[in-house]
Parts: structure tokens; C-alpha cells; sequence
């Protein structure tokens, strides 16, 4: 199974873009630019997810949503991987831990848009994935004010890094996690789905 895996090697710092990218969109690629350059990353890898278990409708085919993702992320630093199907976790907690076990040496941090900040308390097991892993949280329109007052911002407020201090994100020993303010895009997954651009058959 470790030759299907992307690469990397140990002492690399590689950002993990996880979800169902049900379309993948310009939003996801913003979001992965600003985080290479604002947490100091070596490399991002995008998860694309078998299934959100927070969302109740499966998401289109694994291949049609890499193939999308393929088309709107062409970095020379951007993976876009199956690797939770490959690897048989669900659950972030669960994907990171096994990561941890198939690349030693290597620093992942979990990435996320604000609006997932918003509503990470109802993660399984959230609390281990701040002990265990940095966090960079990149804002997104109109959630700002929800991630700063959510449940895991103000649980861990004394674990926060200042933004002008992102950069050694990467290197920190967690419970860590960073807000940066980038511009941003006001793409989403679900206007694409409800303007008709994209269909989960």
C-alpha cells in the first residue's frame, strides 16, 4: 500500500486539506495557496473523503471529484489524494493517526476554512485532533466572527499562535492552531451543486 501513497519525507511540514470536495472550487485552491505560503508548508495534500459523516447525502463518484480537483489544483506542491479509501479511515482523528504511523519524521498540519472552525466541537474526538496536530484555520466570507467565538477557539484560546507568527505553525509542538485573514473567495460546494454546474450522479 505505501507505493499508492503520495511522498513525502521525513522533516517535510505537509498541509492536509481534508472533505468531500463535491465539487472541488476556486474557494478550496485559494485556501491551499494561502496556506502554503502563510504556514510555511512544504507541500499540501488534499484529502478527498469517501463521505462526510456530518453530511447526510453521499457525495459524487471518488473518481469524477478527483478528476474535478485534478482540473482546479495543478501545483507543483498539491497532492490530490483518495488516500482516507486507500488507507480505510473515516474520521480525521483516525486519518491523522494512521498518517503519523505510515510517515514518521514527517509534520502534518490539518488546514481547514473558518467555516469548519465554526462547528469542530461536533467532530469525533476534536480535542485529540488540537492535542495531537496544528491547526491553520484560513478565513472564509462571514465566519469569522463564528470561528472566533466557537466552542474549540475558546477551549483552546491559550493555544493560539498570532498570525503574524504563522509561519512556525508547522513547527510547533500542538495543542497549536493559527487564524490568518487572507482575501477571499466566496466559492462554494454547495451554490455549485444549487446553480445546476454540478450533479452528484
Amino acid at each position: 500500500m505505501r507505493c499508492e501513497l503520495p511522498y513525502a519525507r521525513r522533516g517535510q511540514i505537509i498541509g492536509l486539506l481534508g472533505g468531500s470536495f463535491d465539487p472541488a472550487h476556486e474557494g478550496h485552491a485559494h485556501v491551499t495557496r494561502a496556506a502554503l505560503k502563510r504556514f510555511g508548508l512544504d507541500g499540501v495534500w488534499w484529502l478527498v473523503s469517501p463521505g462526510n459523516p456530518l453530511k447526510e447525502n453521499g457525495p459524487a463518484p471518488m473518481e469524477r471529484r478527483l478528476s474535478r480537483a485534478r482540473e482546479v489544483m495543478d501545483h507543483p506542491r498539491v497532492e490530490i489524494t483518495d488516500i482516507e479509501a486507500r488507507i480505510g479511515t473515516r474520521y480525521t482523528a483516525a486519518t491523522l493517526d494512521r498518517l503519523r504511523a505510515l510517515y514518521p519524521g514527517v509534520r502534518f498540519v490539518w488546514l481547514m476554512g473558518a467555516d469548519n472552525l465554526a462547528q469542530f466541537h461536533l467532530w469525533q474526538d476534536w480535542r485529540g485532533i488540537m492535542a495531537t496536530t496544528p491547526v491553520g484555520v484560513i478565513a472564509r466570507p462571514g465566519t469569522r466572527g463564528a470561528a472566533r467565538n466557537s466552542v474549540a477557539a475558546k477551549c483552546f484560546a491559550h493555544a493560539k499562535l498570532p498570525a503574524r507568527a504563522s509561519r512556525l505553525l508547522g513547527r510547533s509542538d500542538p495543542p497549536q492552531w493559527c487564524f490568518v485573514n487572507v482575501p477571499m473567495s466566496d466559492a462554494s460546494s454547495t451554490r455549485i451543486r444549487a446553480a445546476g454546474d454540478w450533479s452528484r450522479d
